[in-house]
Protein backbone atom coordinates (compact mmCIF):
# COMPACT_ATOMS: atom_id res chain seq x y z
CA UNK A 1 0.00 0.00 0.00
CA UNK A 2 1.17 3.52 -0.79
CA UNK A 3 1.36 5.05 2.70
CA UNK A 4 1.80 8.55 1.32
CA UNK A 5 -1.50 8.47 -0.59
CA UNK A 6 -3.30 7.05 2.45
CA UNK A 7 -2.00 9.90 4.61
CA UNK A 8 -3.11 12.44 1.99
CA UNK A 9 -6.66 10.98 1.98
CA UNK A 10 -6.77 11.06 5.76
CA UNK A 11 -5.48 14.64 5.83
CA UNK A 12 -8.18 15.76 3.37
CA UNK A 13 -10.88 14.17 5.55
CA UNK A 14 -9.48 15.92 8.62
CA UNK A 15 -9.58 19.26 6.77
CA UNK A 16 -13.26 18.69 5.90
CA UNK A 17 -14.03 17.78 9.52
CA UNK A 18 -12.31 20.97 10.71
CA UNK A 19 -14.36 22.94 8.18
CA UNK A 20 -17.59 21.54 9.65
CA UNK A 21 -16.33 22.27 13.16
CA UNK A 22 -15.58 25.87 12.12
CA UNK A 23 -19.14 26.17 10.71
CA UNK A 24 -20.51 24.93 14.03
CA UNK A 25 -18.46 27.44 16.00
CA UNK A 26 -19.78 30.19 13.71
CA UNK A 27 -23.32 29.01 14.56
CA UNK A 28 -24.14 28.03 10.98
CA UNK A 29 -27.55 26.31 11.01
CA UNK A 30 -27.73 22.57 11.56
CA UNK A 31 -29.46 22.02 8.18
CA UNK A 32 -26.73 23.87 6.29
CA UNK A 33 -24.01 21.90 8.07
CA UNK A 34 -25.70 18.59 7.26
CA UNK A 35 -26.26 19.60 3.63
CA UNK A 36 -22.63 20.75 3.32
CA UNK A 37 -21.41 17.45 4.78
CA UNK A 38 -23.62 15.51 2.36
CA UNK A 39 -22.31 17.42 -0.67
CA UNK A 40 -18.66 17.15 0.37
CA UNK A 41 -19.08 13.43 1.06
CA UNK A 42 -20.56 12.75 -2.39
CA UNK A 43 -17.87 14.72 -4.24
CA UNK A 44 -15.00 13.32 -2.14
CA UNK A 45 -16.32 9.76 -2.50
CA UNK A 46 -16.63 10.04 -6.29
CA UNK A 47 -13.13 11.51 -6.45
CA UNK A 48 -11.63 8.67 -4.41
CA UNK A 49 -13.30 5.98 -6.53
CA UNK A 50 -12.30 7.71 -9.77
CA UNK A 51 -8.65 7.96 -8.68
CA UNK A 52 -8.20 4.58 -7.00
CA UNK A 53 -11.03 2.22 -7.99
CA UNK A 54 -12.99 0.11 -5.49
CA UNK A 55 -10.39 -2.68 -5.39
CA UNK A 56 -7.56 -0.36 -4.38
CA UNK A 57 -5.89 -1.18 -1.09
CA UNK A 58 -5.34 2.53 -0.49
CA UNK A 59 -9.07 3.22 -0.83
CA UNK A 60 -10.08 0.31 1.39
CA UNK A 61 -7.61 1.35 4.07
CA UNK A 62 -8.74 4.98 3.84
CA UNK A 63 -12.44 4.13 4.14
CA UNK A 64 -11.68 1.94 7.16
CA UNK A 65 -10.30 5.00 8.92
CA UNK A 66 -13.16 7.17 7.68
CA UNK A 67 -15.47 4.60 9.24
CA UNK A 68 -14.07 5.48 12.66
CA UNK A 69 -16.12 8.66 12.35
CA UNK A 70 -19.13 7.38 10.40
CA UNK A 71 -19.43 3.97 12.00
CA UNK A 72 -18.67 5.40 15.42
CA UNK A 73 -21.46 7.94 15.04
CA UNK A 74 -23.97 5.26 14.01
CA UNK A 75 -22.91 3.14 17.00
CA UNK A 76 -23.54 6.06 19.34
CA UNK A 77 -27.01 6.39 17.87
CA UNK A 78 -27.64 2.66 18.18
CA UNK A 79 -26.41 2.89 21.77
CA UNK A 80 -29.17 5.32 22.67
CA UNK A 81 -32.00 3.88 20.51
CA UNK A 82 -33.27 1.13 22.83
CA UNK A 83 -33.15 3.30 25.99
CA UNK A 84 -34.85 6.10 24.03
CA UNK A 85 -37.59 3.83 22.64
CA UNK A 86 -38.24 2.37 26.09
CA UNK A 87 -38.29 5.65 28.01
CA UNK A 88 -40.19 7.48 25.22
CA UNK A 89 -43.11 5.04 25.42
CA UNK A 90 -43.17 5.22 29.22
CA UNK A 91 -42.92 9.03 29.18
CA UNK A 92 -45.86 9.17 26.78
CA UNK A 93 -48.01 7.38 29.36
CA UNK A 94 -46.93 9.71 32.16
CA UNK A 95 -48.08 12.82 30.28
CA UNK A 96 -51.54 13.59 31.66
CA UNK A 97 -52.63 15.28 28.44
CA UNK A 98 -51.82 12.18 26.43
CA UNK A 99 -53.06 9.45 28.76
CA UNK A 100 -56.63 10.69 28.54
CA UNK A 101 -56.69 9.69 24.86
CA UNK A 102 -54.04 6.97 24.90
CA UNK A 103 -56.20 4.34 23.21
CA UNK A 104 -57.39 6.63 20.43
CA UNK A 105 -53.91 7.97 19.78
CA UNK A 106 -52.32 4.50 19.65
CA UNK A 107 -54.98 3.23 17.25
CA UNK A 108 -54.59 6.29 15.02
CA UNK A 109 -50.79 6.08 14.84
CA UNK A 110 -50.72 2.33 14.18
CA UNK A 111 -53.65 2.60 11.77
CA UNK A 112 -51.94 5.35 9.74
CA UNK A 113 -48.64 3.45 9.71
CA UNK A 114 -50.29 0.23 8.48
CA UNK A 115 -52.59 2.09 6.09
CA UNK A 116 -49.73 3.98 4.43
CA UNK A 117 -47.76 0.73 4.20
CA UNK A 118 -50.68 -0.87 2.35
CA UNK A 119 -50.71 2.15 0.01
CA UNK A 120 -46.93 1.79 -0.39
CA UNK A 121 -47.42 -1.87 -1.36
CA UNK A 122 -49.93 -0.78 -4.01
CA UNK A 123 -47.41 1.81 -5.27
CA UNK A 124 -44.73 -0.90 -5.45
CA UNK A 125 -47.08 -3.20 -7.38
CA UNK A 126 -48.03 -0.43 -9.82
CA UNK A 127 -44.39 0.58 -10.35
CA UNK A 128 -43.18 -2.99 -10.93
CA UNK A 129 -46.00 -3.45 -13.44
CA UNK A 130 -45.42 -0.10 -15.13
CA UNK A 131 -41.70 -0.77 -15.58
CA UNK A 132 -42.41 -4.39 -16.57
CA UNK A 133 -39.95 -5.68 -13.98
CA UNK A 134 -39.31 -9.43 -14.00
CA UNK A 135 -36.86 -11.55 -12.05
CA UNK A 136 -35.84 -13.21 -15.31
CA UNK A 137 -34.33 -9.88 -16.39
CA UNK A 138 -31.73 -10.25 -13.65
CA UNK A 139 -28.70 -12.32 -14.59
CA UNK A 140 -29.79 -15.82 -13.66
CA UNK A 141 -26.19 -16.95 -13.70
CA UNK A 142 -25.88 -15.35 -10.28
CA UNK A 143 -28.84 -17.26 -8.85
CA UNK A 144 -26.57 -19.74 -7.16
CA UNK A 145 -23.94 -17.16 -6.28
CA UNK A 146 -22.51 -16.78 -2.82
CA UNK A 147 -24.97 -13.95 -2.20
CA UNK A 148 -28.00 -16.06 -3.02
CA UNK A 149 -26.78 -19.05 -1.03
CA UNK A 150 -25.84 -16.85 1.92
CA UNK A 151 -29.29 -15.28 1.90
CA UNK A 152 -30.92 -18.72 1.96
CA UNK A 153 -28.70 -19.81 4.84
CA UNK A 154 -29.16 -16.64 6.89
CA UNK A 155 -32.95 -16.70 6.63
CA UNK A 156 -33.61 -20.42 6.59
CA UNK A 157 -34.98 -20.24 10.12
CA UNK A 158 -37.44 -17.51 9.09
CA UNK A 159 -38.58 -19.32 5.96
CA UNK A 160 -39.11 -22.54 7.88
CA UNK A 161 -41.62 -20.95 10.26
CA UNK A 162 -45.31 -20.52 9.61
CA UNK A 163 -46.71 -16.99 9.42
CA UNK A 164 -48.36 -17.26 12.89
CA UNK A 165 -45.02 -18.39 14.32
CA UNK A 166 -43.27 -15.42 12.75
CA UNK A 167 -45.83 -13.09 14.35
CA UNK A 168 -45.44 -14.88 17.71
CA UNK A 169 -41.70 -14.13 17.61
CA UNK A 170 -42.53 -10.43 17.91
CA UNK A 171 -43.70 -10.85 21.50
CA UNK A 172 -41.12 -10.24 24.24
CA UNK A 173 -40.21 -13.46 26.04
CA UNK A 174 -37.21 -11.78 27.68
CA UNK A 175 -37.53 -7.97 27.53
CA UNK A 176 -34.10 -7.49 29.11
CA UNK A 177 -32.53 -9.41 26.23
CA UNK A 178 -34.52 -7.31 23.76
CA UNK A 179 -33.26 -4.13 25.41
CA UNK A 180 -29.81 -5.18 24.18
CA UNK A 181 -31.11 -5.29 20.60
CA UNK A 182 -30.05 -8.91 20.28
CA UNK A 183 -32.92 -9.92 17.98
CA UNK A 184 -34.08 -8.49 14.66
CA UNK A 185 -37.51 -8.01 16.28
CA UNK A 186 -36.16 -6.44 19.47
CA UNK A 187 -37.57 -2.99 18.78
CA UNK A 188 -41.22 -4.04 18.59
CA UNK A 189 -40.69 -6.27 21.64
CA UNK A 190 -39.33 -3.32 23.64
CA UNK A 191 -42.29 -1.19 22.50
CA UNK A 192 -44.73 -3.88 23.67
CA UNK A 193 -42.96 -4.27 27.03
CA UNK A 194 -42.89 -0.52 27.63
CA UNK A 195 -46.56 -0.27 26.69
CA UNK A 196 -47.44 -2.93 29.27
CA UNK A 197 -45.55 -0.95 31.93
CA UNK A 198 -47.35 2.20 30.81
CA UNK A 199 -50.76 0.54 31.08
CA UNK A 200 -49.80 -0.77 34.52
CA UNK A 201 -48.84 2.78 35.49
CA UNK A 202 -52.32 4.01 34.53
CA UNK A 203 -53.86 1.34 36.77
CA UNK A 204 -51.61 2.24 39.69
CA UNK A 205 -52.39 5.94 39.20
CA UNK A 206 -56.07 5.26 39.79
CA UNK A 207 -55.49 3.18 42.95
CA UNK A 208 -52.28 4.64 44.42
CA UNK A 209 -51.74 8.19 43.10
CA UNK A 210 -48.73 8.83 45.36
CA UNK A 211 -46.78 5.84 44.05
CA UNK A 212 -47.74 6.67 40.47
CA UNK A 213 -46.57 10.25 40.92
CA UNK A 214 -43.18 9.04 42.19
CA UNK A 215 -42.87 6.69 39.21
CA UNK A 216 -43.78 9.51 36.80
CA UNK A 217 -41.10 11.77 38.30
CA UNK A 218 -38.48 9.01 37.93
CA UNK A 219 -39.50 8.40 34.31
CA UNK A 220 -39.43 12.12 33.50
CA UNK A 221 -35.99 12.47 35.10
CA UNK A 222 -34.61 9.56 33.05
CA UNK A 223 -36.26 10.97 29.92
CA UNK A 224 -34.63 14.37 30.44
CA UNK A 225 -31.19 12.81 30.88
CA UNK A 226 -31.54 10.51 27.86
CA UNK A 227 -32.75 13.38 25.67
CA UNK A 228 -29.69 15.37 26.79
CA UNK A 229 -27.48 12.47 25.67
CA UNK A 230 -29.41 12.48 22.38
CA UNK A 231 -28.66 16.17 21.87
CA UNK A 232 -24.94 15.59 22.49
CA UNK A 233 -24.88 12.77 19.92
CA UNK A 234 -26.87 14.73 17.34
CA UNK A 235 -24.24 17.47 17.37
CA UNK A 236 -21.97 14.91 15.70
CA UNK A 237 -24.42 14.42 12.81
CA UNK A 238 -22.59 16.52 10.15
CA UNK A 239 -19.33 14.66 10.80
CA UNK A 240 -21.09 11.30 10.67
CA UNK A 241 -22.91 12.19 7.43
CA UNK A 242 -19.62 13.33 5.84
CA UNK A 243 -17.79 10.07 6.67
CA UNK A 244 -20.71 7.75 5.89
CA UNK A 245 -21.46 9.37 2.53
CA UNK A 246 -17.80 9.40 1.53
CA UNK A 247 -17.44 5.68 2.23
CA UNK A 248 -20.78 4.78 0.62
CA UNK A 249 -20.01 6.57 -2.66
CA UNK A 250 -16.35 5.54 -2.76
CA UNK A 251 -17.14 1.84 -2.31
CA UNK A 252 -20.33 1.64 -4.42
CA UNK A 253 -20.39 -1.01 -7.14
CA UNK A 254 -21.46 1.15 -10.07
CA UNK A 255 -21.23 -1.76 -12.52
CA UNK A 256 -23.93 -3.62 -10.59
CA UNK A 257 -25.96 -0.43 -10.41
CA UNK A 258 -25.77 -0.06 -14.19
CA UNK A 259 -26.69 -3.72 -14.75
CA UNK A 260 -29.73 -3.39 -12.51
CA UNK A 261 -30.41 0.21 -13.47
CA UNK A 262 -34.03 -0.42 -14.44
CA UNK A 263 -34.82 -1.79 -10.98
CA UNK A 264 -32.98 1.09 -9.28
CA UNK A 265 -34.89 3.68 -11.32
CA UNK A 266 -38.22 1.94 -10.71
CA UNK A 267 -37.50 1.79 -6.97
CA UNK A 268 -36.78 5.51 -6.73
CA UNK A 269 -39.85 6.35 -8.81
CA UNK A 270 -41.96 4.35 -6.33
CA UNK A 271 -40.25 6.03 -3.36
CA UNK A 272 -40.79 9.48 -4.88
CA UNK A 273 -44.48 8.70 -5.41
CA UNK A 274 -44.81 7.57 -1.78
CA UNK A 275 -43.11 10.73 -0.54
CA UNK A 276 -45.53 12.75 -2.65
CA UNK A 277 -48.42 10.84 -1.04
CA UNK A 278 -47.11 11.86 2.40
CA UNK A 279 -47.10 15.50 1.30
CA UNK A 280 -50.61 15.20 -0.16
CA UNK A 281 -51.89 13.73 3.11
CA UNK A 282 -50.49 16.74 4.97
CA UNK A 283 -52.01 19.08 2.38
CA UNK A 284 -55.43 17.44 2.71
CA UNK A 285 -55.10 17.85 6.48
CA UNK A 286 -54.68 21.60 6.00
CA UNK A 287 -50.93 21.65 6.71
CA UNK A 288 -48.17 23.11 4.55
CA UNK A 289 -46.02 20.45 2.82
CA UNK A 290 -43.35 23.12 2.25
CA UNK A 291 -42.96 23.79 5.98
CA UNK A 292 -42.77 20.03 6.55
CA UNK A 293 -39.98 19.59 4.00
CA UNK A 294 -38.03 22.56 5.38
CA UNK A 295 -38.03 21.24 8.92
CA UNK A 296 -37.74 17.54 8.01
CA UNK A 297 -34.74 18.04 5.73
CA UNK A 298 -32.03 17.28 8.36
CA UNK A 299 -33.61 14.04 9.56
CA UNK A 300 -34.44 12.87 6.03
CA UNK A 301 -30.87 13.65 4.95
CA UNK A 302 -29.47 11.68 7.85
CA UNK A 303 -31.83 8.76 7.21
CA UNK A 304 -30.85 8.76 3.53
CA UNK A 305 -27.15 8.78 4.37
CA UNK A 306 -27.04 6.38 7.31
CA UNK A 307 -29.68 3.84 6.19
CA UNK A 308 -30.95 3.43 9.75
CA UNK A 309 -34.46 4.43 10.83
CA UNK A 310 -33.55 3.49 14.40
CA UNK A 311 -30.54 5.80 14.37
CA UNK A 312 -32.74 8.60 13.06
CA UNK A 313 -35.21 8.27 15.97
CA UNK A 314 -33.76 11.13 18.06
CA UNK A 315 -33.92 13.52 15.10
CA UNK A 316 -37.35 12.16 14.21
CA UNK A 317 -38.80 13.05 17.62
CA UNK A 318 -37.15 16.48 17.72
CA UNK A 319 -38.38 17.27 14.20
CA UNK A 320 -41.96 16.35 15.07
CA UNK A 321 -41.82 18.62 18.11
CA UNK A 322 -40.57 21.46 15.87
CA UNK A 323 -43.67 20.79 13.72
CA UNK A 324 -46.04 21.36 16.64
CA UNK A 325 -46.56 17.70 17.60
CA UNK A 326 -46.81 17.06 21.33
CA UNK A 327 -43.96 15.21 22.98
CA UNK A 328 -46.11 12.18 23.79
CA UNK A 329 -47.41 11.66 20.25
CA UNK A 330 -43.94 12.27 18.80
CA UNK A 331 -42.55 9.59 21.10
CA UNK A 332 -45.27 7.13 20.14
CA UNK A 333 -45.15 7.63 16.37
CA UNK A 334 -41.35 7.71 16.28
CA UNK A 335 -41.00 4.53 18.33
CA UNK A 336 -43.84 2.63 16.64
CA UNK A 337 -42.51 3.71 13.23
CA UNK A 338 -39.26 1.84 13.86
CA UNK A 339 -40.94 -1.53 13.64
CA UNK A 340 -44.46 -1.01 12.28
CA UNK A 341 -45.44 0.22 8.84
CA UNK A 342 -42.11 1.17 7.32
CA UNK A 343 -43.37 2.45 3.97
CA UNK A 344 -40.13 1.95 2.05
CA UNK A 345 -38.57 -1.19 3.51
CA UNK A 346 -41.70 -3.08 4.52
CA UNK A 347 -44.10 -1.69 1.90
CA UNK A 348 -42.67 -0.86 -1.51
CA UNK A 349 -39.68 -3.24 -1.63
CA UNK A 350 -41.37 -6.57 -0.71
CA UNK A 351 -44.30 -5.80 -3.01
CA UNK A 352 -41.98 -5.12 -5.96
CA UNK A 353 -40.06 -8.35 -5.34
CA UNK A 354 -43.27 -10.37 -5.09
CA UNK A 355 -44.47 -9.00 -8.44
CA UNK A 356 -41.12 -9.79 -10.06
CA UNK A 357 -40.74 -13.29 -8.66
CA UNK A 358 -44.34 -14.54 -9.03
CA UNK A 359 -44.06 -15.32 -12.79
CA UNK A 360 -41.04 -17.58 -12.17
CA UNK A 361 -43.31 -20.05 -10.34
CA UNK A 362 -46.25 -19.77 -12.73
CA UNK A 363 -48.32 -17.20 -10.82
CA UNK A 364 -50.07 -14.40 -12.67
CA UNK A 365 -48.96 -11.31 -10.72
CA UNK A 366 -51.82 -9.23 -12.12
CA UNK A 367 -54.58 -11.48 -10.83
CA UNK A 368 -56.77 -9.58 -8.31
CA UNK A 369 -56.44 -12.38 -5.76
CA UNK A 370 -52.62 -12.27 -5.83
CA UNK A 371 -52.50 -8.47 -5.66
CA UNK A 372 -54.89 -8.45 -2.69
CA UNK A 373 -52.80 -11.15 -0.96
CA UNK A 374 -49.60 -9.17 -1.48
CA UNK A 375 -51.06 -5.94 -0.04
CA UNK A 376 -52.60 -7.74 2.94
CA UNK A 377 -49.50 -9.77 3.79
CA UNK A 378 -47.20 -6.75 3.33
CA UNK A 379 -49.33 -4.70 5.74
CA UNK A 380 -49.40 -7.45 8.38
CA UNK A 381 -45.72 -8.34 7.92
CA UNK A 382 -44.71 -4.73 8.50
CA UNK A 383 -44.86 -5.48 12.23
CA UNK A 384 -41.41 -6.12 13.61
CA UNK A 385 -39.23 -5.04 10.68
CA UNK A 386 -35.90 -3.95 12.10
CA UNK A 387 -35.20 -0.22 11.72
CA UNK A 388 -31.61 -0.74 10.63
CA UNK A 389 -29.81 -1.54 7.38
CA UNK A 390 -31.03 -4.95 6.18
CA UNK A 391 -34.55 -4.53 7.51
CA UNK A 392 -35.93 -4.50 3.96
CA UNK A 393 -34.40 -7.90 3.26
CA UNK A 394 -35.97 -9.24 6.45
CA UNK A 395 -39.35 -7.86 5.35
CA UNK A 396 -38.94 -9.34 1.88
CA UNK A 397 -38.19 -12.78 3.34
CA UNK A 398 -41.32 -12.61 5.53
CA UNK A 399 -43.53 -11.65 2.60
CA UNK A 400 -42.03 -14.03 0.05
CA UNK A 401 -42.15 -16.99 2.43
CA UNK A 402 -45.76 -16.17 3.36
CA UNK A 403 -46.63 -16.15 -0.36
CA UNK A 404 -44.69 -19.41 -0.95
CA UNK A 405 -42.33 -17.67 -3.37
CA UNK A 406 -38.61 -18.52 -3.72
CA UNK A 407 -36.36 -16.51 -1.44
CA UNK A 408 -32.92 -16.89 -3.03
CA UNK A 409 -33.72 -14.57 -5.94
CA UNK A 410 -33.78 -11.65 -3.51
CA UNK A 411 -30.05 -12.28 -2.99
CA UNK A 412 -29.36 -11.10 -6.52
CA UNK A 413 -30.20 -7.53 -5.52
CA UNK A 414 -27.85 -7.38 -2.53
CA UNK A 415 -25.12 -5.68 -4.60
CA UNK A 416 -27.34 -2.59 -5.08
CA UNK A 417 -28.97 -2.68 -1.64
CA UNK A 418 -27.05 0.29 -0.19
CA UNK A 419 -28.12 2.62 -3.01
CA UNK A 420 -31.83 1.72 -2.83
CA UNK A 421 -31.85 1.41 0.94
CA UNK A 422 -30.90 5.06 1.34
CA UNK A 423 -34.11 6.19 -0.33
CA UNK A 424 -36.20 3.55 1.44
CA UNK A 425 -34.98 4.67 4.86
CA UNK A 426 -35.82 8.32 4.17
CA UNK A 427 -39.36 7.28 3.16
CA UNK A 428 -39.64 5.13 6.31
CA UNK A 429 -38.81 8.09 8.54
CA UNK A 430 -41.11 10.41 6.59
CA UNK A 431 -43.96 7.92 7.04
CA UNK A 432 -43.32 7.79 10.78
CA UNK A 433 -43.35 11.57 11.11
CA UNK A 434 -46.43 11.87 8.88
CA UNK A 435 -48.32 9.48 11.16
CA UNK A 436 -47.46 11.61 14.20
CA UNK A 437 -48.43 14.88 12.50
CA UNK A 438 -51.74 13.51 11.16
CA UNK A 439 -52.59 11.98 14.54
CA UNK A 440 -51.96 15.33 16.23
CA UNK A 441 -54.14 17.06 13.64
CA UNK A 442 -57.01 14.56 14.03
CA UNK A 443 -56.96 14.80 17.83
CA UNK A 444 -56.69 18.60 17.73
CA UNK A 445 -53.39 18.43 19.59
CA UNK A 446 -51.13 20.03 16.97
CA UNK A 447 -49.79 23.54 17.52
CA UNK A 448 -50.23 25.19 14.12
CA UNK A 449 -48.29 28.29 15.15
CA UNK A 450 -45.26 26.14 15.90
CA UNK A 451 -45.79 24.13 12.69
CA UNK A 452 -45.84 27.26 10.55
CA UNK A 453 -43.05 29.08 12.40
CA UNK A 454 -40.00 28.92 10.08
CA UNK A 455 -37.71 29.82 12.97
CA UNK A 456 -38.82 26.89 15.14
CA UNK A 457 -36.36 24.25 13.97
CA UNK A 458 -34.22 21.65 15.64
CA UNK A 459 -31.22 23.95 15.10
CA UNK A 460 -32.29 25.78 18.25
CA UNK A 461 -31.11 22.84 20.34
CA UNK A 462 -28.26 21.40 18.27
Amino acid sequence: MNTGLFIVNLAIMIVFILLLFFMQRKHISFSKRVFTALGIGIVFGFGLQFIYGTESEVLQQSTEWFNLVGGGYVKFLQMIVMPLVFISILAAFTKLKLTNNIGKISVLIIGILIGTTAVAAAVGIATATGFNLEAIQINQGDAESDRGLQLEENYQSIEGKSFPQQMLDLLPANPFLDLTGARSTSTISVVIFAAFLGIAYLGVRRKSPEQAELFAKIVDAFYSIIMRVVTLILRLTPYGVLAIMTKTVAMSDFNSILNLGKFVIASYVALAVMMLIHLLLLLFAGLSPIQYLRKAFPVLTFAFTSRTSAGALPLNIKTQKSLGVSEGIANFSGSFGLSIGQNGCAGIYPAMLAMMIAPTVGINPLSPGFIFSVILIVAISSFGVAGVGGGATFAAILVLSALDLPVALAGLLISIEPLIDMGRTAVNVSGSMTSGILTSKITGDINKDVYNDPNNKIEAEI
